[in-house]
């Protein structure tokens, strides 16, 4: 098992397969490494089906157990069931964050191929709202979530980022979740610091405090002391890392661009480790480098913004006293 200098052992892979997506969100970070390129033809960055294999292949002899593919969205490419079905090979835990929009036509393939579950980004269940934060439509991405639960993707994870566009909408997101059997909410902080000053970012404290007090059950998961509220047949799960050191001290993971690279933190590009080319031997010195590379909080390294608190978000104003009430159901229309 790989293990960085402070104890903190890797035991998850999150491989972005493409830098290419057909939308255009507003707070896009691209896990990290800048704009998001539009879609079009495949192009040399990207790894093939076989150079992925055998990332994974060299990270299941250091134990890591689960794989999670990321973009830009990677429903661009057409060969993703390949790559699922050659990774499913090695480790069997293999997991999807997608935007939904091609989800729809897709979801019995990639199941069929190993795939276990998936992450769907819906930031709002208004087609407006949801149209002005993400750049698409709403609707087949609903339709796309609505696939995945059919064919057994579950759970089906809604990616919600949390910031003053959204906040309005996350209400009608949880009770969605909770009459919903399969779907779960995931709460993503903004985070300022990749995308540029703007000042959208609310009081994620608040947030948590306004679950907390409503929730019947508050569990806490290993990976990133995440916590998780629960009640009244919602689940929402919170992911907190701005200017939180409990967050990166709980981090068990190591990042794959696009482009083969090995990379330590969202947070960081001065970490990159090339693998295309490498022996086999020489692609394991590389995992074992960028596991010493970790450092043991990202905030504390980054000198190059100013990092912001935004003020508290007027919440009680914004939210109910029960998230769970009756909503009507989301548009699934054109």
């Amino acid at each position: 098992m790989l293990v960085d200098s402070v104890g903190r052992e890797v035991t998850d892979l999150r491989i972005s397969v493409t830098k290419r997506c057909n939308f255009a969100c507003i707070y896009c970070h691209d896990e990290g490494l800048g704009p998001v390129a539009r879609p079009r033809a495949p192009h040399g960055e990207e790894m093939t089906p076989a150079e992925i294999e055998r990332l994974v292949r060299a990270a299941r002899e250091f134990d890591i157990r689960s794989v999670k593919f990321t973009g830009g969205e990677p429903l661009v490419r057409p060969d993703l069931e390949e790559i699922v079905a050659r990774t499913v090979v090695h480790l069997d835990d293999v997991s999807l964050t997608t935007n939904g929009s091609m989800l729809a036509d897709r979801a019995e393939s990639l199941r069929n191929a190993g795939l276990k579950r998936v992450n769907v980004s819906v930031d709002a269940l208004d087609p407006t709202a949801f149209r002005q934060i993400r750049h698409g439509a709403l609707a087949p991405v609903l339709r796309g979530v609505q696939a995945a639960l059919d064919v057994g993707l579950k759970p089906v994870k809604l990616n919600v980022v949390v910031f003053r566009p959204t906040l309005p909408h996350l209400p009608a997101l949880i009770r969605f979740a909770a009459r919903t059997e399969g779907l779960r909410v995931q709460l993503i902080q903004f985070m300022p610091e990749l995308v540029g000053p703007k000042d959208w970012a609310v009081d994620i404290g608040a947030v948590q405090a306004w679950l907390a007090a409503r929730a019947d059950r508050v569990l806490v998961r290993e990976m990133h002391h995440r916590r998780i509220y629960l009640f009244r047949g919602a689940e929402v799960e919170v992911v907190d890392p701005v200017e939180n050191p409990d967050f990166c001290r709980h981090c068990h993971r190591v990042r794959v661009t696009h482009r083969g690279e090995l990379k330590g933190c969202l947070n960081r590009n001065d970490d990159l480790v090339p693998t295309r080319g490498l022996s086999d031997e020489e692609l394991r010195d590389a995992f074992r480098r960028v596991v010493a590379g970790r450092i043991p909080y990202y905030g504390g390294y980054r000198t190059d913004y100013a990092p912001r608190a935004g003020p508290a978000a007027p919440l009680l104003s914004i939210l109910p006293d029960d998230p769970t009430a009756p909503l009507p159901p989301p548009p699934l229309g054109p």
